[in-house]
């Protein structure tokens, strides 16, 4: 099977717990390598797209204020993962979403809770399959902040005015 990647979000609970490193050290026990990373603040245009295939679910609002951090800090912990069956693995090793139904050892239910609103807190996201993986991939990532894509790309002169660092 060839290498895939995977995208792995730390949710703002997880930020706001303080326990980055260790979901960290738990991803890196699959064998998988890094190969992007960075703190994104969620804007509602991005959450919505994230979720759209969740968009008709009565816990929509919910889920988006959650990933923006409205509840906790108002970041989120993106990365990106690679190698074999990588989306399997992290999957597995994260635990179910329902944190109440996750494996005990899972990063889920080691770390998660739904809480007394019933706002579910499982503290990390990550792809379902190959193919929502590229899509979402591409979403929170453009391909010069990973290391190295296995997406097809092209080169395009940008249109719009783009933030520098001062003197560039």
């Amino acid at each position: 099977m060839a290498a895939e990647q995977t995208l792995v979000l730390i949710k703002p609970d997880g930020l706001a717990k303080g326990i980055v490193g260790n979901i960290i050290t738990e991803l890196s026990d699959t064998g998988l390598i890094l190969v992007g990373a960075k703190v994104v603040q969620v804007t509602k245009e991005l959450a919505e797209e994230h979720y759209q295939h969740l968009k008709e679910q009565k816990f929509f609002g919910e889920l988006i204020q959650y990933i923006m951090g409205e509840f906790h800090v108002k970041r989120v912990l993106a990365l990106v993962y690679e190698g074999e069956d990588a989306c399997a693995k992290v999957r597995e090793v994260a635990g179910s979403t329902n944190p109440e139904e996750a494996r005990p050892t899972s990063i889920r239910g080691r770390y998660g809770r739904i809480t007394t609103k019933g706002v579910f807190e499982n503290v990390v996201h990550s792809s379902e399959s190959r193919k929502e993986a590229e899509r979402e991939i591409k979403l929170w990532f453009r391909p010069f902040e990973l290391i190295h894509t296995i997406f097809p790309t092209e080169e395009k002169t940008a249109t719009k005015p783009e933030l520098l660092w001062k003197g560039e």
